[in-house]
């Protein structure tokens, strides 16, 4: 394939890392008042608590709960959307008459509204999230540690537990499905949602990801990507941003064959230089439906084909194990194998997929094969990054 056009200021200064930090505009009345001068203007027992609580979401909900960065704005919606209802859910399910101020939580409104969760069946990884809302708030309102663990207010280990390792192969081809004779159906039908297939399968990528992704201009030398010369894999790699999970970007290596032609595949299919992968006639939101209704009609559902877009993504994930660890991993009953070489490639595998964490190549592969590392295993490790 010839190089893709390349953005020359990309290339003359390495890119932006993380989330750009923004801080909502105070009220005029705020101004010049610290975080604790402000709460201070609305005394517990006399102010309204829900009007607290803005307050509180106005002062902090931008913020990670345990570092220092912003968080997405999704994140903030969900955020700020549950502590609404979790006040709410006080006085119509908890039994408390009296909304309390945020900042007087007391351990019987978390007992209280665990009670609720459990009455509700609520999934683990539903619990765990709300669990962690819960604490953001108690940080703010200078009371870090007053959330307990999970098992302090009765929940059984199965209740908050997350399962991170799969157990069953969710890639097409587990599914006995020709993967390039459909794509190139789903292409014939729509060009932009086949290419947004191609990508996914060739890079990993997640759907919002695939339709966001600027074919022409993710383009960048590697000396633009600011990783280190003992990482370099290629000349060329492809810059995932938008539509990045949590705003973690990520450069991919243009290496194969597969991801050159998905690429070029890509390139042909839009109207320009900057243009992105979605229909240029419909905005992200329509796109990303009309991404599902076509996949929907060509038996993309787990009712149908027993598939869906993101097991494409695992497909990709699962082949690239694979070839650098020449081991089929455990989700597809794969056998023993070095315990250095199994977390080498697993560490590869969770970057490709976007993730800052080694072990969620759990999700794709399953469980680790070689249980607990040894202390000259934890030594491997810290070579090959896992503490990053």
């Amino acid at each position: 394939m010839p190089h893709a056009a390349v953005d020359p200021s990309a290339a003359r200064r390495p890119p932006p890392v993380g989330r750009a930090s923004h801080q909502p505009l105070r009220p005029r009345e705020w101004s010049g008042l610290t975080d604790r001068d402000t709460l201070a203007r609305y005394r517990p027992g006399q102010a309204d608590p829900l009007q607290v609580l803005e307050v509180l979401l106005r002062l902090h909900n931008q913020q990670h709960t345990a570092r220092q960065k912003t968080v997405s704005h999704k994140t903030r919606q969900a955020r700020a959307q549950f502590l609404r209802r979790f006040f709410a859910c006080l006085q119509s399910r908890a039994g408390f008459k009296t909304l309390p101020d945020p900042r007087n939580l007391a351990q019987k409104h978390i007992h209280a509204i665990v009670r609720v969760w459990r009455e509700d069946k609520l999934k683990p990884p539903t619990i765990q999230t709300y669990l962690s809302f819960l604490r953001g708030l108690a940080k703010w309102t200078g009371k870090p540690g007053f959330v307990l663990r999970p098992a302090h207010y009765g929940l059984e280990l199965a209740e908050y537990q997350r399962h991170e390792a799969t157990e069953r192969d969710k890639s097409w081809s587990a599914q006995g499905v020709d993967i390039d004779a459909l794509i190139e159906r789903v292409c014939a039908c729509d060009p932009y949602v086949g290419a947004s297939l191609r990508l996914i399968r060739a890079f990993g990528l997640r759907k919002k990801e695939s339709v966001m992704l600027r074919p022409h201009a993710c383009v960048v030398p590697f000396e633009s990507t600011g990783l280190p010369e003992e990482q370099r894999q290629g000349d060329l790699y492809v810059w995932i941003r938008q539509g990045a999970k949590n705003g973690r970007q990520r450069f991919v290596p243009l290496n194969t064959p597969e991801r050159m032609t998905a690429l070029a595949q890509a390139q042909r299919v839009v109207s320009g230089y900057d243009a992105h992968l979605g229909n240029p006639n419909r905005d992200l939101k329509r796109n990303l439906r009309h991404f599902g209704y076509v996949l929907e009609k060509f038996g993309v559902t787990g009712s149908k084909l027993g598939i869906t877009a993101h097991g494409l993504r695992h497909e990709a994930l699962i082949d690239e194990f694979v070839s650098l660890s020449g081991h089929q991993p455990p989700v597809r009953g794969g056998g023993p194998m070095p315990a250095y070489d199994e977390k080498a490639a697993r560490l590869a595998v969770s970057r490709l997929a976007g993730h800052s964490r080694p072990r969620a190549s759990r999700a794709y592969l399953g469980a680790v094969m070689n249980g607990r590392p040894s202390s000259r295993q934890t030594r491997d490790d810290a070579a090959l990054g896992q503490g990053d």
